[in-house]
């Protein structure tokens, strides 16, 4: 029975001396020195006196002796040196019990004080012995100099936590401070946390790092990142969440301004200069990677279609296309613009610029007065071009000038063959965003439809079918692409054009991008491939090395398990480059929106949930939720107005709600 007799315990890091007021057996009735009853679990105890205290004089005689029991043994336990004691018996392999090493401490006579005294020090220092199944054990040399360098990194750790935190406190009030410290290793903290939440590797530490700051939501890391500068309001995440590459080194740089010196070099290469070749882009294309010549004669029209040879200037295995193949794509997005090569050489030496002499791979194909393909040959040549034209400029232009004229004639026709074999023309208008100074948002949508952009859109199909046609047929291995038959094809009711083609898509194939042919159902042709970018993907580049030293050489560049271990490498970061585009796009729309708390748009019912309507924003095409509300039940394809509740773009959070039938 233990009633009476002393009992130690452990409880938040510290040793609590008490008297057993009552053995239950599995159980201690306590009384500790600081007057509080508590209930112990037998196990618990780590030290138990013989000696006792009556437990039933008056509570405070047993407090007294309780806590004059506590002071002895405290003053006990100063006078043990445990390095001393450690160093008396740490060759002797083996474990040892309280009383041994107290004697060892105090002589021959020891009483439960001094066994106290040493379960008290040795529980307090923890450097030399371990304890195990109410046993000392001392810890090896090698153990003891790893708890040291624990403790003093934990000691640092504290350290910076106290002044990270009295730092990111200032900063979080607005106030001015000077930054007299290194905090770099708390911005990758807060970096961590703004891109990865509670899945960041330090989420504890900078949770805490937060917390001493007073901050208790950790999204604001976000917000103290932009108040530190290292962030910019409308910082694009996903381009750092996504390791995107964004800088050139300096030996990548020299290579770009060496190749822009050199002269281009027409030798080997047909003539094509004295075509009228033009360029048709948006007004801020820097790097034109396309050209297109129309010749008119009595009973056919020859259309050549120039795409800059990229694969004559960047060798296989150089610093540039290892750098590209990494980058897999530019990246064009509001505000960033991040190119597959510097954009010194994009914009110069692989840029077919106004009259300057350029390399190009040319699709010459000639088609009869009904629109029919009749001929068509690829060459490496060299062209100028006359006249660099917007899409605004030849639509303005297109029916006064016969060579627009013609050739848009001429696309409708190719476009109107397609859609007989299949295809599916699911064009919607594109968002193009501009962001003023201060971070004002205006938003222009685009069609896809009007006669240039279909136009220049057609001819780069017509050149990518007939390349892919052309390696296929010649065994030439390339990185195709194609498309099953979609699960089901839609047609458009009464719902409208941009109910039809979301759904529409939702049943279309996903796309195969392999070095095997296969049709493409979706542009209702019998094969596919991208050569006609080579300046802004990669994938297009090294189709053309294919088909450009087969051109020249007789044979490809690259045999079948290149071709596909280049597939495989490169796929991963163009799906990466995709959600970065489509996410950063959706931002800067709801950022516009934010700005129109209130206002009123037209939407349609894309889906009907349990607790919410999928709804599409047809001004924008954007996705949202709107929560559904009592007697109000639609159908999908309903069109109905909506209000701008609220929007935050950083965290994908758009709220509106029902406003009334369309």
């Amino acid at each position: 029975m233990n009633q009476g007799k002393i009992i130690e315990y452990i409880d938040q890091g510290k040793i609590i001396c008490a008297v057993c007021l009552q053995d239950k057996g599995d159980r201690l009735h306590l009384l500790t020195s600081l007057n509080r009853e508590v209930n112990l679990a037998a196990k618990r105890a780590i030290f138990v006196s013989y000696s006792t205290i009556d437990t039933l004089s008056p509570r405070e005689d047993a407090l007294t002796k309780l806590r004059q029991v506590e002071l002895l043994r405290d003053r006990l336990k100063k006078e043990i040196h445990v390095r001393d004691l450690w160093e008396l018996i740490k060759d002797e392999n083996e474990t040892f019990d309280y009383k041994y090493l107290a004697h060892l401490c105090f002589g021959e006579t020891v009483t439960d004080d001094h066994v106290s005294a040493l379960v008290r020090a040795l529980f307090e220092d923890k450097l030399y012995f371990k304890i195990k199944d109410g046993r000392f054990i001392p810890h090896p040399e090698e153990k003891i100099e790893q708890i040291i360098m624990q403790r003093e990194e934990d000691a640092r750790k504290e350290a910076r936590l106290e002044k990270g935190g009295a730092w990111l406190k200032k900063i979080f009030r607005g106030e001015v401070t000077e930054s007299y410290y290194d905090y770099s290793d708390i911005i990758e903290v807060l970096v961590e946390l703004a891109l990865h939440g509670k899945e960041a590797p330090s989420y504890k530490y900078g949770k805490e790092l937060l917390s001493r700051a007073g901050i208790s939501d950790i999204r604001e890391a976000r917000n103290l990142l932009v108040k530190l500068g290292v962030w910019e309001e409308d910082e694009p995440v996903d381009i750092i969440r996504f390791n995107i590459r964004r800088l050139f080194t300096d030996e990548q740089l020299n290579e770009s301004h060496r190749l822009n010196s050199i002269d281009t070099d027409a030798s080997g290469r047909e003539d094509l200069r004295g075509l009228s070749a033009f360029t048709i882009d948006s007004p801020m294309t820097k790097d034109f990677d396309d050209a297109l010549s129309i010749e008119i004669h009595d009973n056919h029209i020859q259309i050549g279609i120039h795409i800059a040879d990229v694969a004559s200037v960047i060798d296989p295995d150089t610093t540039l296309d290892k750098e590209a193949s990494l980058r897999g794509s530019s990246l064009y997005l509001p505000r960033h613009q991040i190119h597959m090569f510097p954009k010194e050489l994009s914009h110069d030496r692989l840029s077919l610029r106004q009259d300057v002499d350029r390399p190009v791979i040319s699709l010459l194909a000639s088609f009869d007065k009904n629109g029919n393909l009749s001929d068509y040959r690829f060459a490496p040549s060299i062209v100028n071009v006359r006249r660099q034209l917007t899409y605004d400029m030849v639509n303005e232009q297109f029916e006064s000038e016969n060579q627009f004229s013609s050739m848009h004639g001429l696309c409708e026709k190719m476009r109107q063959k397609r859609i007989e074999q299949g295809a599916l023309l699911l064009s919607l208008p594109e968002a193009s965003i501009h962001v003023g100074d201060n971070s004002s948002v205006s938003i222009e949508m685009i069609s896809q439809e009007s006669p240039s952009r279909m136009m220049v859109a057609e001819l780069m199909v017509l050149y990518n079918w007939l390349a892919a046609r052309f390696c296929r047929d010649n065994n030439i291995p390339i990185i195709y692409r194609g498309q099953k038959e979609p699960s089901e094809r839609l047609t458009i009711e009464e719902t409208g054009y941009i109910y039809y083609v979301f759904r529409q898509r939702r049943k279309l194939s996903p796309l195969l991008i392999d070095i095997q042919p296969s049709p493409h159902a979706g542009l209702g042709l019998d094969v596919y491939s991208n050569l006609s970018s080579p300046i802004r993907r990669y994938f297009d580049l090294v189709s053309q090395r294919q088909m450009r030293n087969y051109l020249i050489n007789g044979t490809p560049l690259y045999n079948t398990e290149e071709l596909e271990n280049i597939r495989v490498t490169v796929t991963p970061s163009l799906k990466d480059l995709n959600t970065v585009k489509r996410n950063r796009v959706r931002y800067w729309i709801q950022k516009y929106l934010g700005e129109h708390i209130g206002e009123k748009f037209p939407a349609i019912i894309l889906d009907v949930l349990k607790s919410n309507y999928r709804i599409i924003l047809t001004d924008y095409l954007l996705i949202a939720d709107m929560k559904r509300e009592v007697g109000k039940d639609f159908s999908p394809g309903k069109k109905v107005l909506i209000k701008i509740k609220k929007v935050v773009p950083w965290d994908d959070l758009l709220m509106v709600e029902y406003a009334g039938d369309l």
